[in-house]
């Protein structure tokens, strides 16, 4: 089964564009904001700034990418915003869609329910704001499907940087307080009757205190 979406298609050189079949039965997403000067990293910009903020998150970004080009599954990345296409998401290794939903669990749901009925077995959602993730930690949590019902990484401020399924469990999308320490202990509460393996514990970075142990990122906010 191909997929198709109708977001952004303007003719049909773009119809066609966004129409593929899987090449595989594992799927990536990649959730981002579209990196645009005082709307992203807004509580790290109360630190650093809002310049110095977007700069930090298009590293963060590039790392995503960096990242994600090396997993063995096919990739898409949902735009919050816009779907921009010349940007660090290469065409040859991405399929772009827009987030769709009210709030964070609408448009996560959406994106799991999207790839789950076009014929894909696994599907694995990551952010786009953590430097210490790696395409190993990825794959671990797709082969870990074979034995589980769902893979959570979790991150060291109570939510999740991933998110990993092999058919839907809407309940963890819904009712949630999503941005606060509580997401993940809520999702696993949902999750109470499932198989679930926990990843290693990783830092996203949010603020100036989850960046400022990174040496790659200093050169953003010192002269």
């Amino acid at each position: 089964m191909g997929i198709l979406s109708n977001n952004d298609i303007k003719n049909d050189h773009e119809l066609m564009a966004n129409f593929h079949f899987p090449t595989s039965k594992k799927a990536l997403i990649v959730f981002t904001r579209n990196p645009e000067l005082g709307k992203c990293k807004t509580r790290l910009a109360k630190s650093i700034g809002d310049e110095s903020a977007l700069k930090v998150y298009k590293h963060l970004l590039q790392h995503t990418a960096n990242v994600a080009k090396k997993v063995s599954a096919d990739r898409f990345v949902f735009y919050s915003e816009h779907i921009n296409n010349s940007d660090i998401w290469d065409e040859a290794f991405f399929r772009k869609k827009l987030q769709e939903g009210n709030n964070l669990g609408e448009k996560m749901h959406n994106a799991f329910s999207l790839l789950f009925a076009s014929g894909y077995e696994k599907v694995c959602i990551i952010g786009s704001d953590l430097l210490d993730l790696d395409a190993e930690i990825i794959d671990e949590a797709l082969e870990t499907l074979n034995h589980h019902d769902v893979v959570i990484g979790p991150a060291e401020d109570g939510g999740y940087y991933l998110l990993a399924m092999n058919e839907m469990q809407r309940p963890v999308f819904e009712n949630k307080d999503w941005g606060t320490e509580t997401v993940r202990n809520a999702t696993l509460e949902n999750l109470a009757d499932k198989k679930v393996h926990l990843l290693k514990a990783l830092n996203d970075i949010d603020t100036f205190d989850d960046m400022k142990h990174y040496d790659e990122l200093k050169k953003f906010y010192t002269n």
